[in-house]
C-alpha cells in the first residue's frame, strides 16, 4: 500500500519520510509535529484506508485521478455544509430564514485544502511528482467546478483575496528636535 514500503530504507529521502509523523517526543528531544503535519498523517491514512476498502482493493501505484474523484464524492457524505440545489427556494440565498431538504455536503475549501494536504504526503511517500493523482487535470477540474457551483448555490463569492495595499505613511511631518540649554523640544505638524 505505501510507497515507503517497497523501496530500500537506506535512501535517506525515505529515511526522512518515514520519520515525518511520528510525533513522539523522544529521548533526543524530537519536536511532535506540527497541526498541519498531523492533518495530513490522518488524511493520508483514511485515503490509504479507503483505497483498502475498494472493490477490488487497489495499492497506491494504480491509484488515477478519478479514484481520487470517488474518494472525494464519497466524503461528501460527511459534509456539514449546506448547499442548495437548483430548485431550492433558497438557492442562491446567503441565509436561508427557514430549514431546507437540501442535502449537506463538503465545503469547497474543505476539499481544497484536503487534496493540498494529500499532494504533499504522496511525494513524502516516495510518490514521483509527476505521476501523483492528487494533481490530475480532472481534480483540478472537479475542485473549480465544486466551488462554482457551491458559490452559486450558497451565495457566497470565492473570489481569490487580494492583498491589501500596505497603508501610505501619515501626513504628519514632525519638525526637527531643537536643543535649548539642556532641554530638548519638539513640535509636529500635520500637512494637508
Amino acid at each position: 500500500m505505501d510507497l515507503v514500503s517497497s523501496a530500500p530504507a537506506t535512501n535517506p529521502s525515505i529515511a526522512s519520510a518515514l520519520a515525518i509523523g511520528t510525533g513522539t517526543q523522544g529521548t533526543n528531544g524530537t519536536v511532535p509535529p506540527s497541526r498541519y503535519e498531523n492533518q495530513k498523517r490522518r488524511d493520508w491514512n483514511t485515503f490509504c484506508q479507503y483505497l483498502r476498502n475498494h472493490r477490488p482493493p487497489l495499492t497506491l501505484p494504480m491509484c488515477s485521478g478519478a479514484h481520487v474523484l470517488e474518494f472525494l464524492r464519497y466524503l461528501d457524505q460527511f459534509g456539514k455544509t449546506k448547499i442548495h440545489n437548483h430548485n431550492c427556494p433558497y438557492f442562491g440565498v446567503p441565509n436561508p430564514p427557514a430549514p431546507c431538504p437540501c442535502p449537506l455536503r463538503q465545503a469547497w475549501g474543505s476539499l481544497d485544502a484536503l487534496i493540498g494536504r494529500l499532494r504533499a504526503a504522496y511525494e513524502e511517500h516516495g510518490g514521483r511528482p509527476e505521476a501523483n493523482p492528487f494533481g490530475a487535470r480532472a481534480v483540478r477540474l472537479y475542485l473549480r467546478e465544486v466551488r462554482d457551483f457551491q458559490s452559486k448555490a450558497r451565495g457566497v463569492s470565492y473570489d481569490k483575496k487580494r492583498k491589501r495595499p500596505k497603508p501610505k505613511p501619515t501626513a504628519t511631518a514632525t519638525a526637527t528636535t531643537s536643543t535649548t540649554s539642556g532641554t530638548s523640544t519638539s513640535s509636529s505638524a500635520t500637512l494637508p
